[in-house]
């Protein structure tokens, strides 16, 4: 495959929307989840964010990324009212529905009843969950970060309740999220469902990597399984 060379002048050159999608496709594919959150006047919000990255589980923390609070912020200005959120996954039936709420709506406007999904609410949690996606994760909280290089925000919440499918979780801690058809994001607009290739044993520098296998699952092997070794 040819390749090219695109200096800091050329991208810092291009139309902002071309930009955005090339520089929002480079990192590959990311999560898809929903943000719910509640004001103090108990008015619903939800947004859709691909930013959700895993920073710890003892305790069992997960952030998200914010735009810069500049201007109206919704969703997080909902959870510094509240201190709580849930993030909810994404399914191929609805992703199209999940994409709708990026749209800009008026505060007093619910994404939930303009989208047509369904607030849900667990365990006297504040923050609404979305009935239709099959993980809901309610999170408080911990801390928040203004990164300095473009002033967004990393919004860190630990987990309270985890709620999703009896038999997801295979016998050694492993949630088999393909089986459900959460998707993926790349770039800004474009979603897809995965394909596992394979799952494999904790990469050790004396031992050789070999297919890993679980109760109820049939190991496989790389097919380039010379390249893993």
């Amino acid at each position: 495959m040819q390749q090219q060379t695109l200096n800091a002048k050329q991208i810092n050159d291009m139309e902002s929307r071309y930009r955005a999608r090339l520089i929002n496709s480079l990192s590959g594919f990311k999560s898809a989840n929903l943000v719910g959150t509640v004001d103090s006047d108990g008015q619903p919000n939800l947004a859709i964010v691909s930013s959700v990255t895993h920073i710890g589980s003892n305790p069992p923390l997960l952030s998200f990324i914010s735009r810069p609070n500049s201007v109206e912020r919704h969703t997080l200005e909902n959870i510094f009212q509240t201190g709580v959120f849930s993030l909810n996954s994404v399914e191929a039936d609805f992703a199209s529905l999940a994409h709708q709420t990026s749209a800009r709506y008026p505060k007093q406007q619910s994404e939930f009843e303009a989208v047509g999904l369904t607030p849900h609410y667990h365990s006297g949690f504040a923050a609404p969950f979305v009935l239709e996606s099959n993980i809901n994760i309610g999170l408080r909280l911990k801390e928040h970060h203004t990164i300095q290089a473009n002033n967004t925000e990393m919004v860190i919440g630990e987990i309270e309740h985890i709620h999703l499918p009896t038999g997801i979780i295979k016998a050694d801690g492993y949630l088999d999220i393909e089986a459900m058809e959460w998707v993926t994001i790349s770039g800004l607009d474009s979603y897809h469902v995965t394909q596992r290739l394979f799952r494999l044993q904790y990469a050790k520098p004396d031992k050789a990597l070999k297919p890993l296998s679980v109760a109820g699952e049939q190991a496989e092997w790389p097919s380039r399984n010379d390249e893993l070794c």
